[in-house]
């Protein structure tokens, strides 16, 4: 944890002041010298429902070829989805179904879902980022804290440059990087090298149960984003990434 000493003084100028001593206190890593604390010197965010909601656009995706295959697919039956593989994705659906396919015809429906999720998702705007996440990027950024994008997503590349927010981070890692889909922790544990960090100075962002179980599974601390029940294994849960404050880090 941080050690955050500012608080102790009385408030003795202006908002602008505290928060550049909050950004120095934070930025230069001062260790509590009574505790044994480890150094957080990055934050991995994964992307669909934490820094904007490509997760609809899946299900819309899946939804449609869940009808095309002639049975229905349920927001609830998309939990499992999220954070998983496209192919690993696609296996649930087919259960769901009560359907078998060959691994061709696997190849054939997962191309098919995602080409009409990549039409879906050219229509993004830069104005359907969650409110909050650039703000707290820059703020990250600014205390020194390196940031990196780590998402299952194979189509993670094209999201970002819609966006507009290519730039923002100092790594980014999908799903053509990795042989393992979460809860396995490569994702994160590649990021975490591309950054020059070790595992255990990071901070991972997720909103999907497999994503807090990959972040847990690397060492790494974890902020959940959505439902604390869900995602009750995180070290912290917020409703929406924006909420978090970096101050919170020393908390953590």
């Amino acid at each position: 944890m941080l050690y955050l000493n500012l608080w102790r003084r009385p408030i003795k100028s202006s908002r602008k002041l505290i928060f550049e001593e909050l950004l120095k206190s934070i930025s230069s890593h001062v260790l509590s010298p009574d505790k044994k604390s480890i150094l957080i010197k990055a934050c991995i965010f994964d992307l669909d429902g934490v820094i904007v909601d490509t997760a609809h656009y899946h299900f819309l995706a899946w939804k449609r070829l869940a009808d095309e295959l002639g049975f229905e697919l349920t927001e609830a039956d998309n939990e499992r989805l999220k954070g998983v593989s496209r192919m690993q994705s696609l296996d649930i659906v087919l259960e769901l179904g009560g359907i078998t396919v060959s691994e061709h015809n696997k190849f054939v429906l997962a191309n098919k879902k995602n080409t009409w999720f990549v039409d879906y998702v050219e229509r993004m705007a830069p104005e359907e980022i969650f409110p909050g996440v650039k703000h707290l990027i820059h703020e990250l950024r600014s205390a020194g804290i390196k940031v990196a994008l780590a998402s299952s997503s194979k189509n993670a590349k094209t999201v970002v440059q819609l966006l507009h927010i290519q730039n923002e981070f100092d790594a980014l890692v999908d799903g053509t990087m990795v042989a393992n889909s979460k809860p396995h922790p490569e994702i994160f544990l590649l990021a975490a090298s591309k950054l020059g960090v070790k595992p255990e100075e990071c901070i991972v962002f997720e909103d999907a149960e497999a994503g807090v179980e990959a972040a847990l599974a690397a060492g790494m601390k974890c902020v959940g984003v959505g439902s604390p029940l869900q995602l009750k294994a995180a070290h912290k849960v917020i409703a929406k990434t924006g909420e978090f404050k970096i101050r919170e880090i020393a908390n953590l």
